[in-house]
């Protein structure tokens, strides 16, 4: 017995009845197993191992071009996987599966954050990112091959928002740290801009979940983790569930749709739809790699996919490239 069967056989002892079990995973292609990881771990390793996974560094979460402390994509999936895990661990469901979904689940996100969603979605019609992030593990990775995920992990990547449910309950987990986690984390960053104060918080957020972020989110997770106890589903009682939707409605008229961020958000959505115009317009300067894939999957998604990936930096280097006049010296 190699060290992954050894795992997998603790998982039927040890893990819940109701917990995604390593052995059980499911590829649409077929490869050799690991001696040492099970499916899920070889699935978080490659999301992490990735390019995709790599630029969530220079992705916005909130704030456009922030300081040093400020989220940005890459510590809010950090974020998500820690607390998602917490989560897993406390009801004895697979933590493996629960963070390799966690890390993955915003590898989608366009430049800007959801500005540069919107952005997309009044250009196209329809862009949601944990579609677009489900397409990047499935078909744009590793030179177009894809990472050949599990079902549980792409499923859960896929269904973190949106109207459908993962069926695994550890997706239904990432579901709710990612709540979680947006939620206190930008309210953080809201205290640190100077955007917010705790005491602005309404009493009926603050005498439930408190006005200390750390707080907040020990509220939200002990919550959870009694509430789902011993059960088939992932529940929050009615009592957090009504401080939580409040605490979202608060965050999005003071943060998410303040009239102090909208500046930079118009700019962020100027520069995605101007780079979008101009490499529809002008196809051949797109990457040789993104070309090869037009016959396959047409102009648009192929500049679609293109500017989806890149960073906020990036964006504006290439925006300040083809549209920028250059400076040149003068003499006197």
């Amino acid at each position: 017995m190699n060290v992954r069967e050894r795992i997998e056989e603790q998982e039927f002892k040890i893990l819940s009845k109701y917990a995604a079990k390593s052995h059980n995973a499911i590829r649409d292609r077929e490869e050799e197993m690991c001696d040492f990881r099970t499916s899920f771990q070889r699935d978080r390793d490659r999301i992490i191992h990735s390019k995709s996974f790599r630029r969530l560094k220079h992705k916005t979460q909130v704030y456009i071009s922030p300081g040093d402390h400020y989220r940005m994509r890459m510590t809010h999936s950090l974020e998500v996987a820690q607390i998602s895990r917490t989560i897993a661990r406390g009801l004895m469901l697979n933590e493996d599966l629960t963070e390799a979904i966690a890390v993955g689940h915003d590898v989608g996100h366009t430049p800007f954050g959801h500005a540069g969603e919107y952005a997309l979605r009044d250009l196209i019609g329809h862009y949601n990112h944990n579609e677009q992030s489900l397409r990047v593990v499935e078909y744009l990775e590793r030179g177009g091959q894809g990472l050949n995920l599990t079902a549980e992990v792409k499923d859960g990547i896929l269904n973190h928002t949106g109207n459908n449910t993962p069926f695994t309950l550890e997706g239904k987990i990432v579901r709710s740290g990612d709540r979680i986690a947006y939620l206190c984390h930008d309210y953080d960053d809201g205290i640190r801009a100077g955007m917010l104060k705790p005491e602005h918080l309404p009493l009926s957020v603050s005498k439930v979940l408190g006005t200390n972020p750390s707080h907040m989110i020990t509220v939200m997770v002990s919550d959870i983790i009694t509430a789902s106890e011993g059960r088939n589903e992932i529940i929050i009682s009615p009592r957090v569930q009504a401080a939580m939707h409040e605490f979202r409605e608060f965050m999005f008229k003071k943060i998410y749709h303040s009239d102090e961020l909208e500046p930079d958000r118009k700019k962020a959505k100027y520069i995605v739809s101007k780079l979008f115009d101009y490499y529809i317009n002008n196809p051949g300067s797109l990457p040789q790699e993104f070309l090869e894939r037009e016959e396959q999957w047409g102009l648009q998604t192929v500049v679609v996919d293109y500017i989806a990936g890149l960073t906020d930096l990036y964006a504006i280097k290439q925006f300040e490239k083809l549209f920028i006049p250059a400076t040149w010296g003068l003499s006197r």
